[in-house]
């Protein structure tokens, strides 16, 4: 399930990364709500499970996912100041 979800989540981000570069932050943004819509579907999931320990890792992964679309969300808008900048 994890790697599905993973999988799922680097196509995704490929597809995306594919059409950015425009100087705008709607490809950071796409990134960021891609990751917010996995954690999402994480979330819950690990609010219908029955084994507290294995829903308490399920959300710190969605977090984790949730995190790394910010960092990835920020590293795009920062790449895309760089390019105006020159």
């Amino acid at each position: 399930m994890k790697l599905i979800l993973k999988a799922a989540l680097g196509a995704g981000l490929m597809a995306l990364a594919a059409c950015g570069g425009q100087g705008d932050d709607s490809l950071g943004d796409n990134i960021a709500d891609n990751a917010d819509a996995v954690a999402d579907v994480m979330e819950d999931q690990a609010d219908n499970m029955s084994n507290e320990v294995a829903a308490d890792m399920v959300e710190d992964n969605a977090q984790a996912i949730r995190e790394e679309g910010e960092a990835k969300e920020d590293a795009i808008d920062d790449a895309d100041v760089q390019v105006n900048q020159q």
